[in-house]
Parts: structure tokens; C-alpha cells; sequence
């Protein structure tokens, strides 16, 4: 018993197990407790751990080892002193250049944009365009059956073209850098454009796919295009297509209608003479046309034979007999075609015939030739008379009938010297012109000629408008406000009422074609428009707020003579853009502003006048857009190269030739109202055909030739309208024709 009354003789690990075992039966069961885990799961992730150091430490040690290996490696080719330079210098171009490459690429995109259009679609189409009256007054397109294989051509012929317009053509890939570098070289020398430095294939693309505008965003798109068109066709194909469709002069594109119409034969037959003549056309058409400045034309051409002779192509001997003996050109009557409209028209053919089967169409305009005569002169004389007191070089105008036919269009001083045609293609800030819109808005919306507005100061964001005297009015009415052209008031009513977004609707609805910006700087007429546009737009308020209708074709016919097109009865009836009552509103306003607002040079003699002004920043562009009840007109003038004009306004050139050109149209014509105007219209007054005694050396206003008085077209009109109304006649075999000929015999004798 002694024995069991001594725990303390247990051995030590008896002793532990027996107070666990104690604890254990003090605490109670021991179900529902986690159990520890056994040590070979333990061990496992001690052996896992471990391993992804050592792993992960060997793998840092072994990189830091190559490294310095690599480092020791380059150290070799580790240069000092000047070389260095040259190493620093090449990376720093590969970075630039890599640069710009990225950005090469992003400007190659609009470029290439232009080859996904169906660009030989034009040769597709041989068109013989018509005035209104039927008379034939110029052709665009190609006809293949006419054209001459390069292999066919005169071998003088190639030589002369290529030896002035581009020497290395065989050799360069599109884009010549040493002829580029001659050209600036020779340009420098003389202190003056001297030589050109694109090659035949750049001229070809600006041909092809673009226009004739001067800017860095036409010849960046002109270089891609050359490099993509030497990749696409064979150097043939190029010459061939630049042969076929370089203006020539006289209405004329391409070689072969060149020759048949300065010298009366096929290309195949023209001599060296007659070769370098033609070459000598590429550079500038209008200036050295045979047919208009013959001496200017051999002039040239024997240029064209030194150039020969400079490159190497023909020797002197070869040539002499060329420069004895020079080329002369048939006699032909100088008969302007109205160019300008006529690209206009051949790009509205091609979009509506295009679904037809025949592409070689006689087509029927709306173009009035004494109407675009007078827009030329009216254009020219502005130009002759005040272009360099205003340091303005360019005008454009384009005139439409009210009903929405195109009348005239002046797409630029010169079609010889440019062909881009600024009526239609150049994008320009309109100035205060563009206040229209947001007034018509406003029309639109329940305001009225009276309603009064503030003319305060008014602030949009960081932009705050000025007037153009730096002064406030004040409370007036809406009328006033657009007759002054103050600018705080439709700024404030697009800020506070209608928003940038409807100002854009409302030019999109009432014909502007061109995409609008959205900017807040809108309402001053900062957004861009062509010439067309506005015209288009403007000629919504004459018809009483219905789509203006604009187009220059009238009828399309193959030459079987079926009528494949009419606009009378395929184009869509007018659509109403503004209410009749918001038309009305904004007539009586608009018809304001020639007579107290700022367009008083304006007002057509005789003739109630509507229209606005329009001045951009700096004085770079100047507007008068108008309409009477028969005619709206858009005129522009301003500068290609954006340079500002001698502080010439809206008011100024442009409305003076608005007037010269109204004044003119507005003669033996039958005098419309303005839509919604009441007033009676102002008695015309008629004026000498001299030269003002102020000015004797000045030419004397424009008369338009009467063939018709007014009441002998309307008799002859009401007849068309009559013959047009009648009934067909029956054929001959039924004797109903026959019968209706006939005069009754019975009562009467027929004398």
C-alpha cells in the first residue's frame, strides 16, 4: 500500500501521459475538436517552401550572373570621343525615326482612304453636257475607244512629256529626292519658283484622287498616293493615265482631245513640233493654250525642245528643224466653257448613273451661260478693280434660281491656272453669315422680328464675344440685332436656349452639307462651309421655308435619246425645313439689312434685296450671301493660303458683286415677290450705259441681251405647258388622227 502512495516514484514520460490523461478526463470528451495534423503534412510544406526559395534565390543569382556577362561583353564596343557622338546621335534618329514612322503611318491613313473609292470609275463615263436651252457646251469623261495604247504614241512624243515634266520617272519609286533637291537647288539660285519638284506619278495622284488646293494636308496625301500607285500599276499605266487626264487647255483633258482640237488630227500623227507643244501644256494650260497666247505656246515649246536636248534625249540636230519650223493650230473661236460648273456637274452625273447601263450620256444642265458670263465678269472686274487695294487674289460665287436650279458658278479666278474649284471644295468660316441659322432657330421657335433681346456682355465657359465696335446696345429687338450683326445675341440665345446640337440640325436641315464641329464659338460662324452650302441653305428662306432643291442636272439621255433621268419627275418634292410663319420672319429681317443694315452695297436696283455679310477673324474671309424673289447667290472672297486681306469686309467686295451680278440677271425678267413680304416692289431705276463721270476710265454696267421680251416668254412658256398637258395623237391607221387635222367643211368654206 506504502508503494501506491507515491506518485512521485513514476518515470518522468509516465507521468506526463498520466496527467494528460487526468486533464482529459477533467475537461470532459473530446469530440467536435480539430485534431492537429500529423507531422508528415508538415513536413511537406517546409520541404515546398524551401524549394521555392532555393529555387527562386538560384534563378535571381543565375540572371545577375548573365547580366554581368552581357555587360562585360558589350563593354568591348564601348566608344569614346567622337565616336560616341556618332553612336548618341544614330540612336537618338532611330528613336525619332522610329517616332516618326508611327506618326508617318497615322498620316497615310486619310491617303489610302481615297484608293478604297471606285477611283477608274471615271473612265466608265463619256458624258456631252447641255445648257438649259439644249446648246452642246463642253464634254467630261473618257472614251476608251479613243484612246492610244503609250506603245502606239509618237516616240517624240513620250520624250517631250518626260523631259519636262519628269526626267527620272523610269527610275524613282513614286517620290524623287534628287530631283526634288535640283528643283530647290535651281529655285534658290533664281529667287523664285523656277522648277517643280513633283514627280509625274505625284501629279497623277493629285489628278486621280485629289484636288488642286495648296496645303501641307493635300501634298502629304499626294506623296502616299504617288508611293501606292507606283505599287499598284506598272509605269506604263501611269504614263498612260496621266496622258488621258491632265487638263490641256480649251475644255480639253488628255492628250489625244488636246491634239484634235488645237491641231485637227490624231495624237498618233503629231509632229516634234506639235509634241512639244502639247508637253509645254502640263505646266500651265491657261497661260500657254495656243489657241489664246500662240507666241506664249511656241515659246514654250521650244523650252520644251532644250529640255530635250538637256536631258539626253535628243540630240540638237534632231531638233532644229522643230525650232525652225513651229507648230501652228487651227483657227477656233474663244468660247469659254463654264469649267468649273462642268466638274460639278460630271461628279453629280456619276453619282446618279451610276446605276444605269449606259455610261455614255448626253446630259442636259441647269447652267444659263448669260447668267454664268456675268458671274465671271462680275467675279474678274471685282478682282481687276479692287484685288490689290484689298490683297485679295480668289473669288467664288455660285447662283441658284429660285426652285433650286443652278444657274451659274465661279469656282475660282482661273480654271487654267487652278482647277480646285473654291465653290465647291473649299471649306471657309462663313462669319456673321452663319447667324442665319440661329435665328431661323429662333423664327422656329416662337420668336418674332420684335421680340426684344440683350445686348450685353455674355460669357460661355473661358470665351467671352465681343462686338465689333467693343460697345453694347443693350435692350432690342431681334431685327435690329441681326441688321447690325451683333454678336452677343445669338451667342446668348444658343447659351441659354437652344444649345449647339440645334444650331447643327438646323444647317444640316436646311442643306449644308459639310460636317459641322460642335464648339460653342459656332453661332459667330467659326464652323466651315463651302460656297455651295451657303447658297443652298439661303434659298430655303425665298421658297418659304421648303428645301431649296439645289441641282445642276437636269436630264440625263443615251444617245438612243431615252430619257434616263428627270429631275421634274425623279427627284423628291421639297421637303418643309422651317414653318411658312418662321420663313416670313425671317425675311422681313433678312430683307432689312440691305437697306439699314450692313449690306447697303448691296441692294439690287429696282429690286427688293435680302441677305447677310459676313467677316471672319483677322479679315481672312469675306461673305455677302443674298436672294431676291428669283435668285439666291453666295459670294466669297478671301485668300488660298489663308493670309489676311486688307480689311475687307462682307459689305464691301462681296456685296458689290452681288450687285453687279443681280443687276444684270434681274433685266426682262418678270419680277417675283419675296415670300411672305407684302411691301410693294421698289421701281427700278434705269441707268445710262456709260462710265460714271467720276470714274471715265470705268467700264459700264452690264446689259443683258433681251432676244424676248417678258410677255413674249410667258406666251411662249404657256404654250410648252399647254403642248405638254395635251393628249398623244392617235396613230394614222386608226383615222382618228386624220380626223382631228382635218377642218369641218359642213356650214363653212375653209379659207
Amino acid at each position: 500500500m506504502a508503494d501506491k502512495d507515491k506518485p512521485d516514484d513514476l518515470e518522468p514520460m509516465e507521468r506526463v501521459d498520466a496527467a494528460g490523461a487526468d486533464d482529459r478526463l477533467a475537461s470532459g470528451p473530446t469530440e467536435g475538436r480539430p485534431e492537429k495534423p500529423p507531422r508528415l503534412k508538415r513536413h511537406i510544406f517546409l520541404k515546398i517552401d524551401s524549394w521555392l526559395d532555393s529555387t527562386l534565390w538560384n534563378a535571381g543569382y543565375e540572371l545577375t550572373e548573365a547580366w554581368e556577362e552581357i555587360t562585360i561583353f558589350f563593354r568591348r564596343f564601348r566608344v569614346r570621343g567622337l565616336k560616341k557622338l556618332g553612336f548618341e546621335l544614330a540612336g537618338e534618329a532611330m528613336t525619332l525615326g522610329t517616332a516618326g514612322s508611327v506618326v508617318l503611318l497615322a498620316l497615310a491613313q486619310p491617303a489610302f482612304e481615297e484608293t478604297k473609292k471606285d477611283w477608274r470609275n471615271h473612265d466608265n463615263f463619256a458624258v456631252t453636257f447641255l445648257d438649259r436651252y439644249g446648246n452642246t457646251i463642253g464634254h467630261r469623261g473618257i472614251i476608251h475607244e479613243n484612246s492610244v495604247p503609250v506603245d502606239e504614241l509618237p516616240d517624240h512624243l513620250v520624250k517631250a512629256v518626260l523631259a519636262t515634266e519628269d526626267r527620272r520617272f523610269f527610275e524613282h519609286f513614286g517620290i524623287d529626292f534628287m530631283g526634288l533637291a535640283r528643283a530647290m537647288t535651281e529655285n534658290a539660285k533664281a529667287g523664285t519658283v523656277v522648277q517643280g519638284g513633283s514627280t509625274l506619278t505625284q501629279q497623277l495622284a493629285k489628278n486621280l484622287f485629289l484636288t488642286n488646293e495648296r496645303s501641307i494636308e493635300r501634298k502629304i496625301k499626294e506623296a502616299y498616293l504617288a508611293l501606292w500607285l507606283e505599287a499598284n500599276l506598272s509605269k506604263k499605266e501611269i504614263l498612260s493615265l496621266y496622258l488621258d487626264r491632265a487638263y490641256m487647255g480649251g475644255g480639253t483633258f488628255g492628250a489625244a482631245a488636246a491634239s484634235q482640237f488645237y491641231f485637227g488630227k490624231n495624237i498618233t500623227e503629231v509632229t516634234l513640233a506639235e509634241a512639244a507643244m502639247l508637253a509645254g501644256l502640263f505646266k500651265a494650260p491657261a497661260k500657254y493654250a495656243p489657241h489664246v497666247n500662240l507666241p506664249a505656246a511656241r515659246a514654250r515649246a521650244n523650252d520644251v525642245l532644250t529640255n530635250m536636248v538637256q536631258s539626253g534625249l535628243m540630240t540638237e540636230g534632231q531638233v532644229v528643224a522643230a525650232r525652225r519650223n513651229p507648230a501652228s493650230v487651227i483657227d477656233r473661236d474663244e468660247k469659254d466653257a463654264p469649267d468649273f460648273f462642268l466638274d460639278w456637274a460630271f461628279e453629280e452625273v456619276q453619282r446618279i448613273a451610276a446605276k444605269f447601263k449606259d455610261h455614255t450620256l448626253v446630259v442636259r444642265t441647269t447652267i444659263d451661260l448669260g447668267l454664268q458670263q456675268a458671274a465671271e465678269e462680275a467675279v474678274a472686274s471685282s478682282l481687276r478693280e479692287y484685288g490689290e487695294s484689298y490683297n485679295v487674289r480668289q473669288g467664288a460665287l455660285v447662283m441658284i434660281e429660285n426652285g433650286g436650279a443652278v444657274r451659274a458658278m465661279v469656282g475660282g479666278r482661273d480654271y487654267g491656272e487652278s482647277q480646285f474649284n473654291r465653290a465647291t471644295r473649299a471649306l471657309r468660316q462663313p462669319g456673321s453669315s452663319f447667324k442665319m441659322y440661329t435665328y431661323a432657330l429662333a423664327m422656329e421657335n416662337g420668336y418674332t422680328p420684335q421680340t426684344v433681346v440683350t445686348d450685353g456682355p455674355v460669357s460661355w465657359g473661358n470665351w467671352s464675344p465681343q462686338n465689333y465696335g467693343r460697345s453694347y446696345a443693350g435692350r432690342v429687338t431681334m431685327e435690329t440685332a441681326l441688321a447690325k450683326s451683333i454678336n452677343t445675341v445669338p451667342v446668348r440665345l444658343a447659351k441659354e436656349k437652344f444649345g449647339i446640337d440645334a444650331i447643327i440640325q438646323t444647317t444640316k436641315a436646311m442643306g449644308v452639307e459639310t460636317p459641322i464641329k460642335k464648339d460653342v464659338t459656332i453661332p459667330l460662324g467659326t464652323a466651315e462651309v463651302t460656297v455651295m452650302d451657303q447658297a443652298t441653305a439661303y434659298a430655303v428662306l425665298p421658297a418659304g421655308g421648303k428645301a431649296s432643291r439645289r441641282h445642276g442636272i437636269a436630264q440625263i439621255s443615251n444617245y438612243a435619246g431615252d430619257v434616263l433621268y428627270d429631275f421634274e419627275r425623279d427627284a423628291p418634292a421639297p421637303a418643309q425645313i422651317l414653318t411658312e410663319q418662321a420663313a416670313i420672319c425671317m425675311n422681313e429681317m433678312m430683307t432689312k439689312i440691305p437697306y439699314i443694315g450692313t449690306a447697303r452695297r448691296a441692294a439690287v436696283d429696282g429690286v427688293l434685296t435680302g441677305g447677310k455679310t459676313g467677316t471672319t477673324q483677322a479679315y481672312r474671309d469675306a461673305w455677302f450671301v443674298g436672294y431676291t424673289g428669283n435668285y439666291t447667290a453666295a459670294v466669297w472672297f478671301g485668300n488660298d493660303d489663308y493670309t489676311s486681306t486688307n480689311n475687307m469686309t462682307g459689305g464691301s467686295l462681296p456685296a458689290m458683286t452681288f450687285k453687279k451680278l443681280m443687276d444684270y440677271a434681274h433685266q426682262g425678267i418678270d419680277l417675283k415677290p419675296i415670300f411672305g413680304i407684302d411691301q410693294p416692289m421698289p421701281e427700278r431705276e434705269e441707268k445710262p450705259e456709260v462710265a460714271d463721270a467720276a470714274n471715265p476710265d470705268a467700264l459700264p454696267p452690264m446689259v443683258r441681251p433681251r432676244s424676248l421680251s417678258a410677255q413674249s416668254t410667258r406666251l411662249i412658256r404657256d404654250l410648252a405647258a399647254r403642248l405638254k398637258a395635251a393628249q398623244a395623237l392617235a396613230t394614222p391607221a386608226t383615222g382618228t388622227a386624220q380626223a382631228a387635222i382635218e377642218p369641218e367643211t359642213t356650214g363653212a368654206t375653209t379659207r
